[in-house]
């Protein structure tokens, strides 16, 4: 008798699993996963750095801005950020003002600026270096994207 009760114990789990199983997989298969959409992704990271040139500047501050699906990332203004590089479609240098209105010392302190990342789908990388931060400043007066 208690070998008949160990199996019939066994069986009802079985049983058990084999429906729950089963309402499981029909669970997945009666709500198939979403494509989250399609677009290419646009990830940047920023950074100002102390220094002559990118790969050997002390990096000072650096941001990441990712563009699509939405504005989002540690820059302090992504929605404007993502909007200013689109206008200039990710060609940065338009960004840059070479006739900037502020007087500025003649001193040589480098300031090296870079974003380096994905734009719509390509490989973007792109840097600058001023010649002090007050240059620097003056230089990128305008917009948001690399005034962080």
């Amino acid at each position: 008798m208690r070998h008949l009760k160990t199996v019939s114990a066994a069986a009802a789990v079985a049983a058990g699993v084999l429906t729950v199983s089963a309402v499981a997989t029909g669970a997945a298969q009666a709500a198939p996963p979403k494509p989250m959409g399609l677009y290419a992704p646009s990830d940047l990271v920023l950074t100002v750095g102390q220094g002559e040139d990118a790969a050997s500047a002390t990096v000072q501050r650096a941001v990441t801005l990712t563009c699509a699906p939405k504005a989002s990332g540690t820059h302090p203004a992504p929605r404007a950020a993502c909007a200013e590089a689109g206008a200039v479609n990710a060609r940065f240098d338009a960004l840059v003002d070479k006739e900037p209105k502020t007087l500025c010392t003649k001193e040589w302190n480098p300031v090296v600026v870079s974003v380096s990342g994905v734009w719509q789908g390509k490989h973007v990388a792109w840097t600058t270096t001023f010649g002090n931060p007050c240059t620097k400043d003056a230089a990128l007066a305008e917009g948001a994207l690399l005034n962080f």
